[in-house]
């Protein structure tokens, strides 16, 4: 494909990705970043050979977000990515709509590659994909000798089903979720300025964590969850605990409907618990989250609520309403959400790399921009890694949550962009 071809093509935004331009913020870019951690320095020339090979595979990163008449767009861009020595700050604003630029961005520190990407291109599993397939060129170029051929974790999708809009795909016109109308406890405090994140990153044995939420007869994504509503609930103010606790939690919609697309499929749900009327013991806590997942975690309810995602795109008022009014309604649109969940929860599960890569890693991470508190986690190899992002100052609903695992006689070690405190467990 020629550059002129390449600059012509574009792509409608995904139904999940046209809200992101018009809610993104200073105070919340809309950007999350994976990290890889080697056992080794980084070597910034193979690595941009290493994206220079991994591009090619996933035409879609190399677009460019652009303003329509009725939507935005993504737009194919002849830009090269280049590889650049970390010096930003965290999840850093990537969209510019005066200055149009591709919606990631490769990075480098010490031992540390990462990926920093805009929501609007796509979601935590279409990232991680990408990085692994990044990690694995790069590993093959400084390590040939440890490879028979070269690893790959990609399974054979073609282009255009790593393109698809697999919401369009599973659309349908049946009923949509209902949204919760319930005021939900809201976490106050100082805030840190504009730009700007406070990171506390918890590395565990995930045998140790797997042990302890197996011996309380629940998953790891309860058990995590249920610590993260209590340790909330330990730090809040008394008067305002008539309102529930509310984590969102996204779901990869991957799981249950079948896509191989490297663009956002992804909806939340809500979970939550009410401590100023029912008991607010763990395992109370865990029963009562175990019990929730169960409920919507079905193909039944996230089709309603995927069908909810879409049907802003299909409404016959809004499709001819022009984009700066359309940006009204989107933020509207996003306040409303943002007022039914207290904090968010995500996590992005095993990471699993080709044979031969993992003697060369130690870990994987992942963390975003937010606007609130939130939790994303991910495991490699015999390491779980929890990253908490936060707006706020206090670090109390973090120290309570690790405190509580280290309660159960797991250790955890604690990594922090907060020079001036260090956060003790």
């Amino acid at each position: 494909m020629t550059a002129r071809q390449r600059d012509a093509a574009w792509e409608p935004l995904d139904n999940a990705a046209k809200i992101f331009p018009s809610i993104s913020s200073k105070r919340d870019t809309k950007v999350f970043r994976f990290a890889c951690e080697l056992r080794e320095g980084v070597d910034p020339a193979l690595l941009q050979q290493a994206l220079d090979e991994t591009i090619e595979d996933f035409p879609i990163f190399r677009s460019t977000l652009r303003e329509g008449f009725f939507w935005h767009y993504l737009k194919e861009s002849s830009q090269r990515p280049l590889v650049q020595l970390e010096s930003e700050l965290p999840c850093s604003n990537l969209y510019d709509a005066n200055n149009p630029g591709l919606l990631f961005e490769v990075s480098y520190y010490g031992r540390r590659i990462n990926l920093e990407v805009y929501h609007a291109l796509t979601d935590g599993t279409g990232a991680l994909q990408f990085l692994r397939a990044l990690v694995c060129r790069y590993l093959y170029l400084r390590h040939p000798e440890g490879f028979a051929a070269p690893p790959t974790p990609l399974h054979g999708a073609s282009f255009s089903e790593m393109a698809e809009d697999s919401f369009q795909k599973y659309y349908t016109t049946s009923s949509k979720n209902k949204v919760r109308s319930e005021p939900v406890y809201k976490l106050r405090g100082v805030r840190l300025p504009e730009g700007r994140m406070q990171i506390i990153e918890g590395v565990l044995p995930v045998k140790a964590v797997l042990a302890a939420a197996r011996e309380r007869g629940v998953t790891m994504t309860v058990l995590l969850t249920a610590l993260f509503l209590c340790a909330v609930d330990k730090n809040a103010v008394l008067r305002r605990k008539r309102h529930p606790v509310v984590a969102a939690v996204p779901v990869n919609l991957r799981n249950y409907f079948p896509s191989e697309t490297a663009r956002n499929f992804f909806c939340t749900i809500n979970v939550g618990y009410h401590f100023g009327r029912d008991p607010g013991d763990l395992e109370s806590v865990m029963a009562s989250v175990r019990r929730q997942f169960e409920e919507l975690l079905t193909r039944e309810n996230l089709a309603k609520r995927m069908n909810g995602y879409s049907a802003l795109e299909h409404n016959a008022l809004v499709r001819v309403v022009p984009l700066g009014l359309k940006n009204i309604i989107l933020r509207i649109a996003g306040a409303i959400a943002e007022r039914d969940h207290t904090i968010s929860i995500s996590n992005i599960g095993k990471v699993s790399m080709p044979a031969g890569c993992e003697q060369y890693i130690r870990l994987f991470d992942v963390f975003v921009s937010t606007n609130i508190l939130q939790l994303c986690l991910c495991s490699f190899g015999e390491d779980l890694t929890l990253s908490f992002s936060s707006a706020f100052r206090n670090t109390d609903v973090q120290k309570d949550f690790f405190r509580s695992l280290t309660g159960m006689g797991i250790p955890v070690e604690i990594t922090t962009n907060r020079p001036e405190e260090e956060v003790r467990p």
